[in-house]
């Protein structure tokens, strides 16, 4: 065995924790683990399709720690040009940034490799070895935004003789640099790097305790009359034994794909209400106190103003806004109550008319929060004959796909065509290349891996659908977009093909919107291609402008039929589609808007967490707050992952791609040239310009003007569709 040792001079990144002071000087790196001399030795190649397959753990763990050190060699020259300014030319891409992507490039791409492993092969991939190399990767791939040469260089830079795309690039050097406290002197910097380093402390116990809160929750079911109307995947995931999932016992869980269903369809209101208080109650004052988690939400809160204030901002969410494209908190605000006067209307009606038709059923009593999933599927099938098991039979998995493709060519003027002789880490996943209509080479590419794997697909409960970047567009390193689509669908078996529930038809629209828009984009750089440095309020449009194609009549019956008849999907079945966005709508709006209140006001506010609840609370519902709900306690997108100041982002999307399908309706859903006159547009602006162009602009660019909720509300059927109604602008 022999150690290998890299000599390089590096500036370790102020927010690494150290416990002696860090100096500027040379540091001696080694590899993460010792190289056998007569092992094979990794190459890698970020233009050549990856050999996922044929890669081994330690091979794994090899090529991502000489990635790092290749890319932390490179950066570090660049460093070095920085500081000698009479070497810099007047060109900052030609020394600073085009170096930069050309070092960056093959980690990215090593990078998404391995994502693409960790959640397709956990044999090769465990979760220990995928964490330290994800550990790894990320310090290395952080580096070149907490550089002070690189941010000093780009700051300096003139934008005025720029490009677009370059201005959007240098712009996010000196934004994530200034996010990062580059601008602050010494002093601040350790405090920021303390009050940062607690954070991640805090995000730690919040995460822990919510899941030991989630995971200690078990309730037994043994009469199966319980369970006679629960769907099929539904009980195989609560049985006991899953070869037997009918003959039970079966085990409800507080894990979310098993708690939303399970609402769903429990007959017994005592037992939906004492799961449903057991999910509000985690991490409560209420329970064991050593898993509550208040006092890490007042701590989160507290460190967060402490960052916002180090960093020169009135409060953490107006921070946040620096990265979103709505721009501040009050534009927000403003949209989020005009949503909220028409969809607390429309709750109160709803509510009401779920109660008369509960009554009409047997039910006694008023509805209360967790009675309503129950009745509202009840209310859909009686009303709409909708019947997700019998509206499976109509959605064949290789239809759909072909059809979904048969619109991306009519839409954006493509071709998807599978290449059979790539090499795939499993006999199910498939290679396609997407080609311009006129061309001859394929201009990007993609891994589809459709089916489940019973203990070798990771993380698919509760996320079924996954995007992963495998390589970004560069023009600068000659590389085209490669992209994985992973998804846990059932797989066919005897002489069955792969159904599809109408959530999975969803899941696979909604993870190809976001697809075509990293492997359609036109950008120069990979900082700005693709899905890259879109402001977070807009990085779900496209893959929510998908999904309204579900709801048009006429794209529907082309990708349905019985799987075995090949019958047309039945009229009712097609009705209770179309109307299945606007049941409840206000009341599932109202919750949207709730929480996206709630967060923004958690982080403006000083206020205590639970006064803030009982101050929104009211606004948002027509059920009065039970007293010992404490779902904040649980709040994790906010608290634990990435979401801080932000959840309404996902609301913002959905604005936004209403009004981009409104496009499409105006121009006429069966007119087929200016169908495909809208669709190019779209292609040539949302999803060529990727973040190469700020989104307000990119959306001016599609439709004219800024946009506006109002086609939202009408999806909704929370008003009225007329002409020459006057558009409300959300900025």
């Amino acid at each position: 065995m022999t150690m290998a040792a890299t000599l390089v001079r590096r500036r370790l990144p102020f927010y690494t924790v150290l416990k002696t002071q860090c100096r500027s000087g040379y540091i001696v790196l080694l590899p993460e683990a010792a190289q056998d001399q007569n092992a094979p030795q990794t190459t890698f190649n970020a233009k050549q399709l990856p050999e996922i397959n044929n890669l081994t753990t330690e091979e794994c763990i090899s090529l991502v720690g000489k990635l790092s050190l290749d890319f932390e060699s490179g950066l570090w020259n660049v460093e070095e040009k920085c500081k000698n300014e009479s070497e810099l030319s007047p060109d900052l891409f030609q020394d600073v940034l085009e170096p930069l992507e050309k070092v960056s490039a093959p980690l990215d791409a090593a990078w998404g490799m391995m994502k693409t492993l960790y959640l397709t092969n956990s044999k090769i991939m465990t979760e220990k070895c995928y964490m330290t190399i994800h550990e790894r990767a990320r310090r290395a791939r952080t580096q070149k935004f907490y550089n002070e040469q690189i941010f000093s260089a780009c700051k300096k830079q003139d934008l005025t003789e720029l490009s677009e795309e370059r201005k959007r690039v240098v712009s996010k050097y000196v934004l994530e640099g200034r996010l990062n406290g580059l601008e602050l002197n010494n002093v601040n910097k350790e405090k920021l790097k303390a009050v940062l380093n607690r954070i991640n402390y805090e995000k730690g116990n919040f995460r822990g305790k919510v899941k030991v809160t989630t995971d200690n929750f078990k309730h037994t079911i043994i009469d199966p009359n319980v369970m006679r109307d629960f769907p099929e995947n539904l009980t195989k995931s609560m049985a006991y034994d899953r070869s037997q999932y009918n003959r039970g016992p079966w085990t409800i869980t507080l894990q979310p794909h098993i708690y939303s269903q399970f609402m769903e369809y429990c007959p017994l209101r005592d037992l939906r209400w004492n799961v449903w208080q057991a999910h509000v109650r985690r991490s409560s004052n209420d329970g064991e106190k050593s898993v509550e988690t208040s006092t890490h939400i007042e701590e989160l809160r507290s460190l967060r103003r402490e960052q916002a204030k180090l960093l020169g901002f009135e409060s953490f969410a107006h921070m946040s806004m620096k990265t979103k494209m709505a721009g501040n908190v009050e534009n927000v605000t403003g949209v989020l109550e005009r949503l909220r006067k028409k969809a607390l209307l429309a709750q109160e009606k709803e509510i009401s008319d779920l109660q008369n038709f509960a009554e009409v059923r047997g039910f006694e009593g008023t509805l209360e929060l967790w009675d309503v999933p129950y009745w509202k599927r009840k209310q859909l099938r009686t009303l709409y004959s909708f019947d997700e098991e019998k509206l499976k039979e109509y959605f064949p998995f290789p239809k759909v796909l072909n059809e979904l493709f048969a619109l991306c060519k009519h839409l954006f003027n493509i071709e998807i065509v599978q290449e059979k002789t790539t090499n795939v880490w499993h006999p199910d996943v498939q290679f396609y290349n997407i080609f311009d209509s006129d061309s001859r080479e394929p201009i990007a590419s993609f891994f589809l891996d459709p089916y489940m794997r019973s203990g070798e697909k990771k993380g698919m409960q509760d996320a079924p659908g996954w995007m992963i970047t495998l390589r970004n567009k560069s023009k600068i390193c000659d590389h085209q977009p490669l992209a994985t689509l992973l998804f846990n669908f059932t797989p066919p078996s005897e002489g069955l093909p792969c159904l599809l529930t109408f959530k999975d038809v969803r899941q696979l629209f909604s993870k190809f919107g976001n697809a075509l828009q990293h492997l359609l984009t036109t950008a120069t750089y990979s900082d700005v291609s693709g899905m890259s440095n879109i402001e977070w309020d807009a990085v779900e449009v496209c893959s929510n402008f998908m999904t309204h194609w579900l709801y048009h009549a006429e794209t529907v019956r082309s990708l349905s039929s019985h799987y075995k008849t090949e019958e047309p999907l039945p009229e009712e079945l097609l009705g209770s589609l179309e109307q299945l966005p606007r049941l409840l709508a206000g009341y599932e709006l109202c919750w949207q808007l709730y929480y996206s209140a709630l967060d923004l006001k958690l982080h403006t506010s000083k206020d205590f967490w639970l006064d803030i609840v009982r101050e929104l609370w009211p606004q948002y519902s027509k059920f009065p707050l039970d007293k010992r709900d404490a779902h904040p306690c649980s709040f994790s997108a906010i608290f634990s992952e990435e979401w801080a100041a932000a959840y309404y982002c996902h609301l913002w999307a959905q604005v936004m791609a209403a009004d981009v399908f409104s496009a499409f309706q105006e121009a006429g859903l069966e007119n087929t040239n200016e169908l495909a006159s809208v669709g190019k547009r779209l292609r040539s602006t949302f999803l060529s310009l990727g973040g190469s162009c700020h989104p307000s602009e990119v959306f001016r660019r599609f439709r004219g003007r800024d946009p506006s909720p109002n086609a939202l509300l009408w999806s909704l059927g929370l008003k009225k569709q007329t002409t020459g109604t006057p558009v409300e602008s959300v900025a």
